[in-house]
């Protein structure tokens, strides 16, 4: 298991931004529930493995990057 900052791939975010956005809203239009909150327990192994990949990595851009959200609280 990674500790520590993700490291960023610009293919990676760029596939996500085009393809994989096209991709999400077809299956959100056909598959009743995909992306909703909680489905992610239909694969129990992979559900404990990305929650405790994302409370012990953190992404490095978002050090540099003001988060726009926290300005409310």
């Amino acid at each position: 298991m990674k500790i520590g900052f993700r490291k960023p791939s610009l293919r990676r975010s760029i596939s996500a931004r085009t393809k994989g956005r096209a991709t999400r809203a077809i299956k959100r239009a056909i598959i009743p529930n995909y992306g909703k909150r909680g489905m992610g327990w239909a694969h129990p192994k992979r559900k404990i493995y990305n929650s405790i990949y994302h409370k012990t990595t953190f992404d490095i851009r978002k050090l540099f990057i003001h988060d726009s959200s926290r300005k409310s609280q």
